[in-house]
């Protein structure tokens, strides 16, 4: 099984994450990024359309898919996979590829309002305050989820929880379909 994490940049799914992986037995965190990352790190770089978003490249899509397949085939488990997708051809082509080998997925969004997310990115100690590639996709979020991403997934209103009882909540979504 796969519980992905999804949500604008600065939502706090990694911190969630790894909250997540303690509550559910037998999980394993897998961030999608570092399968961007290492396409990224190809030299020279690969062609595409002039972006350093990954997620634009066509390899990246099936890479996940394959990567989180032969993860679970050879430890078996949960994968807890934190990562932004607000391309809605770009879910398809993931959550596809995932049902194609009968991985089943639960789908989470980590959901705050603009205010909040504002304020969490103005206090982040990791990528510092404001950053501006977390700002760029506040708007992208905003519309994914007003045209098609919290119809896709299980919107966990984290504007006024912790990470801790967003990843509780996640975690008995999780084990109360499992029972």
């Amino acid at each position: 099984m796969i519980v992905w994490l999804n949500g604008t940049h600065g939502a706090g799914k990694t911190t969630t994450s790894a909250l997540v992986q303690r509550l559910i037995p037998d999980s394993r965190v897998f961030d999608a990024e570092k399968v961007g990352e290492t396409l990224m790190d190809i030299a020279p770089a690969l062609p595409g359309p002039g972006t350093d978003n990954f997620q634009h490249w066509p390899p990246w899509r099936p890479l996940v898919v394959e990567t989180a397949r032969r993860v679970l085939d050879y430890a078996g488990g949960t994968l807890v996979m934190p990562m932004t997708v607000l391309v809605e051809q770009y879910w398809r082509e993931i959550s596809t590829g995932l049902a194609q080998h009968a991985i089943p997925v639960r789908h989470f969004v980590l959901h705050a309002d603009q205010d909040t997310l504002r304020g969490r990115i103005a206090g982040d100690t990791v990528l510092g305050p404001d950053s501006p590639f977390r700002l760029h996709y506040l708007e992208p979020y905003a519309e994914a989820a007003r045209t098609w991403l919290h119809a896709e997934a299980e919107v966990v209103d984290t504007t006024h929880l912790t990470p801790a009882e967003a990843a509780l909540q996640i975690a008995e979504a999780v084990k109360g379909n499992d029972s």
